[in-house]
């Protein structure tokens, strides 16, 4: 069955990608709202490495790596098992093609680590509890404007990691993008919408609806005033 509103499946699986501070959780929210769907959202809030981890990513990359991917593989069981319509703050993809690669490629995790970690991810996205996004939310913007919206946030963590980690960390997500064929990919920039414009809203839904339905489309790309189109 599709959603009346947007001609997306009720059971899709859209899931959001980029980097810290360029508004995922704001939009996943949005979204899920928009589309009558489940919200799923990436645990921030009592992770037991997080803190540590940005003190000192050398003692404590693979620990927060092992963290995450054990969480995600719980929210994707959940998500499976209930079988509803979900929007997703961050993928599973991220961690291993950009943060722990970066971690390893920096030398602050060990190769065994890694490919320890690679294997890990590897039996788990080999799991029926891992169906793959029904299309993946690409936010991306000019640097300059994220760590804007970092110090915003106010992350004492975060407000106090080098410029150099966030610029290494901006670039492997645009690489990465380049290489991703996981699903179709609606790419956004973080000035091509407003969350709180129900119109720009329908411009996502639109998008979304465009790659589900369209199997030979599988990249569209929403840039500021302008409708959605073939990129």
């Amino acid at each position: 069955m599709t959603n009346d509103i947007s001609g997306i499946p009720e059971n899709a699986l859209v899931t959001l990608a980029g980097t810290v501070g360029v508004g995922k959780s704001t939009l996943t929210r949005t979204l899920a709202e928009t589309l009558c769907f489940q919200a799923s959202f990436e645990k921030v809030d009592g992770n037991p490495y997080l803190e540590d981890y940005y003190d000192d990513f050398k003692t404590w990359s693979f620990h927060l790596q092992i963290y995450f991917l054990a969480e995600r593989f719980k929210q994707q069981k959940q998500m499976h098992e209930t079988g509803s319509g979900y929007v997703q703050d961050r993928s599973i993809y991220e961690d291993v093609g950009i943060f722990a690669k970066m971690q390893h490629d920096n030398g602050n995790m060990k190769k065994r680590d890694f490919d320890t970690y690679h294997s890990l991810f590897d039996a788990m996205v080999m799991s029926p509890y891992f169906p793959k996004p029904d299309v993946l939310i690409y936010i991306d913007g000019d640097l300059d404007k994220i760590l804007e919206r970092v110090g915003r946030r106010g992350r004492q963590m975060e407000t106090k990691t080098p410029r150099a980690f966030w610029a290494d960390l901006h670039e492997r997500y645009r690489e990465w993008i380049r290489q991703f064929d996981v699903c179709p990919v609606l790419h956004l920039d973080i000035e091509a919408y407003d969350c709180r414009d129900p119109r720009s809203i329908k411009r996502i839904t639109d998008g979304i609806s465009q790659l589900i339905n369209n199997k030979d489309l599988n990249y569209l790309k929403l840039s500021p005033a302008q409708p959605v189109k073939n990129a």
